[in-house]
């Protein structure tokens, strides 16, 4: 079971600093039109992208696409409960709860680090990130490196699509427990069917990813870039914490998920690996960012995923970032 204190949670998750004036100077939203991809025909029909900054670093959202999640799965509440509160929030869907793939660029005027790569068509109406590259006039061949937060296939997937590296230019870091595990043919034979995915494109990474470079625990990737270890919802989860000139940004990848978090930390979602250890880091992250203010970056929030959590009459919510009339 992991533990997270205070300390800890300034010193391996360390948001001091945070509070008042994180986005700073030089924030700015683009959107643009998408053309259409042939490998991925149904993807969203535009290309948004949110820059901020972060000291020297540039942080841009992209995303991937989206991809509706049925409302059956959320462990620890009821198929209906979790409908009600989505309709509650007027963000309920025929077929379940919206979740968007968010991904993050992060530039120094150095390395281009991109932070996971989306389902890249594998999952519901997705495949967009070449394009939302694209119109930073980027291509994948560009990319210095490329952080997996964990091997589950959404995050992933873009690595691998037709069956060949993608990134071929990058380091790619993914933490050594998630390579450990989702590469165990005894776990892969054992695990459920929508589980299948993972594994196989696990393996795919491995075989041409040669620069691959399975990393342990917290580390610094580059000059203010720092790897937080968020275990619990795979072996491996990680997030990823930028900090200069004063500010901060800390993406924790699926510590959150729409509509049920941050107010609930008892209910999990269904392809969590170890759903106690997930919710015990929520249980101390969650009220913790709260104290902090901490400028969260999340994966499957209403894109571009960033926002902080915040006690409302001893209640927590999260509060997306007002990042488009930052001056």
């Amino acid at each position: 079971m992991p533990q997270l204190s205070r300390r800890a949670f300034a010193g391996g998750l360390p948001l001091g600093l945070l509070g008042g004036g994180l986005l700073g100077g030089g924030l700015s939203a683009l959107v643009a039109p998408a053309a259409s991809l042939a490998a991925a025909p149904k993807a969203a029909g535009v290309t948004p992208l949110a820059q901020i900054r972060v000291g020297r670093f540039t942080v841009t959202a992209l995303t991937d696409g989206y991809a509706d999640m049925p409302y059956t799965y959320f462990p620890g509440r009821s198929a209906a409960e979790v409908e009600q509160a989505a309709t509650a929030q007027f963000v309920a869907r025929p077929s379940g709860v919206r979740f968007v793939f968010n991904q993050y660029l992060i530039e120094d005027g150095d390395r281009k680090i991109l932070l996971d790569t989306g389902p890249a068509g594998s999952i519901g109406q997705t495949g967009a990130l070449p394009q939302a590259l694209g119109a930073l006039g980027l291509q994948r061949s560009q990319i210095d490196a490329v952080i997996v937060t964990h091997m589950h296939e959404d995050h992933m997937g873009g690595l691998v699509a037709g069956g060949q590296n993608n990134y071929p230019n990058a380091e790619l870091y993914i933490d050594r427990r998630d390579v450990i595990h989702w590469t165990d043919p005894a776990k892969r034979n054992g695990a459920p069917d929508y589980l299948a995915n993972s594994f196989r494109m696990s393996a795919e990474v491995v075989r041409l990813y040669p620069r691959l470079q399975a990393i342990d625990g917290a580390r610094q990737i580059a000059p203010g870039i720092t790897i937080v270890d968020l275990t619990g919802h795979t072996p491996g989860h990680i997030g990823v914490r930028i900090e200069d000139g004063g500010r901060s940004l800390i993406m924790v990848s699926d510590m959150l998920f729409p509509v049920v978090h941050p107010a609930a930390t008892d209910v999990g979602f269904v392809f969590e690996q170890d759903r106690a250890a997930a919710q015990a880091m929520r249980q101390r992250f969650f009220p913790l960012a709260a104290s902090e203010g901490a400028l969260v970056a999340a994966t499957h929030m209403p894109f571009p995923g960033l926002g902080r959590i915040v006690s409302d009459r001893g209640q927590l919510r999260w509060q997306g970032a007002d990042w488009a009339l930052q001056t």
